[in-house]
C-alpha cells in the first residue's frame, strides 16, 4: 500500500491519480467514482463490461492503486460502504399514507425524495471532509464563493449569512464575465467555496482552474466525485442530489451547517457583531419583535 493510500480512502486516491491515467483507466475511474457503492457487489468481468473497457484495464487499475488483486480492492470498498448508515426505510415509515391523499401527494413526495437525500448525504466521508473544510474555511483571511446556474441562489445565501458576522467575503457569481479577474488578485491564505453540479458550467470548471495555478485551496461542493473539478480541489464536500425531483435540501442542509460551525469557531467575536446587528436593525426600525 503506497502513501497516498495510508492517508485517504481509495476514493480520494482514484480522484488524487486518475487524470494522470491512460485513457480506458481514466473512464473506469469515473465509472468507480460515480458507482462505488456497487463495486463490491462486481466480478471483473461484470465491473469492465459495466464501465465499458475491457478486463485488463481493471486488472491494470488494481495494480496502479496498489493492491495485489480485484478481491483486496472490493474489501476497501465494503469498509467505506460498512459505515454508511441508510435510515430511509423509518423515515419512509414515518410518513404513513400521506401518498393516498392526492391533496398532499406532490408536498409528501417531494418532501421524503429530500429527507431520503439528507440521510443519504450524511455519511463517515462527509463528516471527516467537513471538518478538513472548515479547517480551511475559518482560518482563511478571505472567503470566495461560486456557484452559477441555479447554483447561484445558493452562493448568494451563503454569503448572506456569512457576512451577519464575518466581513471577509467575495461574491464571484454575479459576473462571470469578470470574476477571473478577482481570482487572479487572489492571495495566497484566501480560499474557495465552488457549487459545482451536472451538468457542469465550464465557466465554473474554468475558474477553478484557474483559482488552482494560483495555488488557491478550493472547498467542492458537488454531487459526483467524478465532477471535472475534483482535481483542483482540496476537500471535496459530497451529497446526494434528487432523481425523481428537483431539490436542493441537502446543500442547503450543509450550507447552513458550514454557517453554523464557521459561526461557533468565531464565537468570540460573532456573537457580539450580530448582537449589534440586530439591535441597529431595530433601532432604525428595519425589523420589528
Amino acid at each position: 500500500m503506497n502513501k497516498v493510500q495510508e492517508n485517504n480512502n481509495v476514493l480520494d486516491h482514484i480522484i488524487f491519480i486518475k487524470d494522470n491515467l491512460p485513457n480506458k483507466q481514466k473512464q473506469l475511474c469515473d465509472y468507480i467514482l460515480q458507482n462505488h457503492k456497487d463495486i463490491e457487489m462486481f466480478t471483473v468481468k461484470e465491473l469492465a463490461r459495466n464501465a465499458n473497457v475491457g478486463t485488463t484495464t481493471v486488472l491494470r487499475l488494481v495494480k496502479t492503486l496498489g493492491y495485489d488483486s480485484f478481491f483486496e480492492l472490493k474489501k476497501q470498498f465494503h469498509e467505506i460502504q460498512r459505515d454508511y448508515s441508510d435510515k430511509w426505510e423509518n423515515v419512509q415509515a414515518s410518513f404513513g399514507g400521506n401518498d393516498e391523499d392526492k391533496d398532499y401527494k406532490t408536498l409528501s413526495n417531494v418532501w421524503q425524495e429530500g429527507v431520503q437525500l439528507l440521510n443519504k448525504s450524511l455519511n463517515p466521508q462527509l463528516v471527516e471532509n467537513f471538518r478538513d473544510a472548515m479547517d480551511l474555511i475559518a482560518n482563511a483571511a478571505r472567503i470566495n464563493l461560486l456557484g452559477l446556474r441555479p447554483y447561484k441562489a445558493v452562493a448568494i445565501y451563503l454569503e448572506l449569512l456569512i457576512e451577519e458576522f464575518h466581513s471577509n467575503t467575495r461574491q464571484l457569481s454575479y459576473d462571470s464575465e469578470s470574476m477571473f479577474e478577482r481570482i487572479l488578485q487572489f492571495k495566497e491564505n484566501e480560499v474557495m467555496i465552488v457549487f459545482g453540479f451536472s451538468p457542469y458550467p465550464q465557466r465554473t470548471i474554468d475558474a477553478a482552474s484557474v483559482a488552482y495555478k494560483q495555488g488557491i485551496p478550493i472547498v467542492l461542493i458537488t454531487d459526483y466525485l467524478s465532477c471535472p473539478i475534483s482535481t483542483f480541489s482540496k476537500v471535496i464536500l459530497k451529497v446526494e442530489t434528487g432523481e425523481k425531483y428537483f431539490t436542493i435540501m441537502p446543500i442547503i442542509a450543509l450550507v447552513e451547517s458550514i454557517v453554523v460551525e464557521l459561526g461557533k469557531r468565531n464565537s468570540k467575536t460573532s456573537i457580539q457583531q450580530i448582537t449589534n446587528l440586530v439591535e441597529t436593525l431595530k433601532e432604525k426600525k428595519v425589523i420589528v419583535d
